[in-house]
């Protein structure tokens, strides 16, 4: 365990919340985009000044049988009880990697509790603190959809030419989905080599669900034309495309794309700039293709933190990822003189994963604690197996 502590005065980032910032802490659903459900039991209350202790003594009490997983873009409250941080391959690995713990607390999104899920053992159990937080990208995409879009490829006679691409933030279905039909899966991080791999192994790719981190990895890293990408809505007849448009494309890329990364725009490129002269504009490869070619800099979660570490004292930056995040950053590295702002002027939380709050984190521990197990994620056996395969193939990429 771990505490976050500030050594340094925060660093205020230039962000002023609008109406909707609100619902972005994560409070409410939105029943459009999202499922979930409320968690069983009474929630501690968030006003409760012993909630830190209390997580504290849970935690202790269950010792080694539980490991406490934090994704880079939880709040600071909930991110200090992290045994490991990451981005969500990494820390479903780091959780295959515990065989000794038996509760695998995931404080992060459904998806990534589903993975987790599939590569720990099955003595292993995978908990989220709240069931309610989902991911809006992986909701965009649901099994039924993803088959019904093989049908329309299957009409066009291009099925057997199409290798399908998803991405880490998908659902287990999808994964599964992919699996069974020759694909793989892949991060932010290894997307060029996932496309590379299935261009030979096929003719065109389904890349689910993320638009764009399907062009931009397409075109900015493979040479591709914006030409070569097709987007197939699932909302619409035929995914809105012909048979020739589905026969001339290499890349049908799938309308899906996250709520977070997508509010960045060419002009809060064009605005940053303006305010901060020199400043390096650093963005995530899940962000529309116009912002991605205005940015200096393109990358992984990953990336970002590494990009940051090493950049010289007193380097100017703006960053395009979640806030939490880039608030996280700009405090640890206030101290080198690192000016780091938000991309935005506007709050941008990722709605769900700030479901995952510290009271919700105080009923998990302590229900586990006293011997009930809540809140378990569990994919079943046909899924996991062609996930598994899916995720196989990826760890097996050079």
């Amino acid at each position: 365990m771990r505490d976050v502590t500030t050594a340094h005065p925060v660093q205020e980032l230039d962000v002023q919340p609008s109406p909707l910032a609100l619902l972005l802490l994560g409070r409410d659903a939105d029943p459009r985009s999202e499922r979930g459900v409320e968690c069983p039991g009474d929630l501690p209350s968030p006003s409760d000044p012993d909630l830190v202790e209390r997580a504290r003594a849970a935690k202790e009490k269950l010792g080694e049988k539980v490991f406490v997983l934090g994704h880079h873009y939880q709040r600071d409250e909930v991110i200090q009880f992290a045994d490991v941080t990451g981005d969500s391959f990494k820390l479903a690995r780091d959780a295959a990697a515990r065989p000794e713990a038996e509760y695998i607390v995931f404080c992060g999104v459904h998806f990534m509790a589903e993975s987790a899920d599939i590569l720990t053992t099955d003595d292993q159990k995978v908990v989220l603190p709240d069931l309610a937080a989902g991911c809006s990208m992986a909701d965009m995409a649901t099994a039924e959809q993803v088959a019904e879009c093989w049908d329309v490829l299957t009409e066009a006679g291009v099925a057997e030419q199409v290798v399908p691409v998803s991405y880490m933030n998908s659902s287990a279905d999808i994964k599964a989905f992919t699996g069974r039909h020759g694909g793989t899966i892949c991060t932010s991080s290894n997307a060029k080599r996932a496309l590379e791999w299935a261009f030979e192994q096929g003719e065109k790719v389904l890349f689910l669900p993320d638009q764009h981190l399907g062009r931009n990895t397409a075109v900015r890293d493979m040479g591709m034309t914006l030409e070569d990408c097709v987007l197939y809505n699932p909302h619409r007849p035929n995914g809105g495309l012909t048979a020739e448009e589905l026969r001339n494309a290499k890349m049908i890329l799938w309308r899906g794309h996250c709520s977070v990364h997508g509010r960045f725009s060419v002009e809060s490129v064009n605005d940053v700039r303006a305010r901060i002269p020199g400043v390096n504009v650093l963005v995530h490869p899940e962000c529309k293709h116009e912002v991605v070619a205005a940015a200096d800099y393109v990358g992984s979660t990953e990336y970002i933190i590494k990009a940051l570490e090493a950049a010289p004292a007193g380097s100017k930056w703006a960053i395009g990822t979640e806030l939490n995040l880039v608030r996280r950053l700009a405090n640890r590295f206030a101290a080198e003189d690192k000016e780091i702002v938000f991309l935005d002027k506007t709050v941008c939380f990722c709605s769900t994963m700030n479901r995952i709050d510290l009271p919700h984190l105080v009923w998990t521990l302590e229900s586990l604690a006293e011997g009930n197990l809540v809140n378990r994620i569990e994919v079943d056996p046909d899924t996991e197996k062609y996930a598994k395969l899916a995720l196989e193939r990826m760890l097996a990429l050079p």
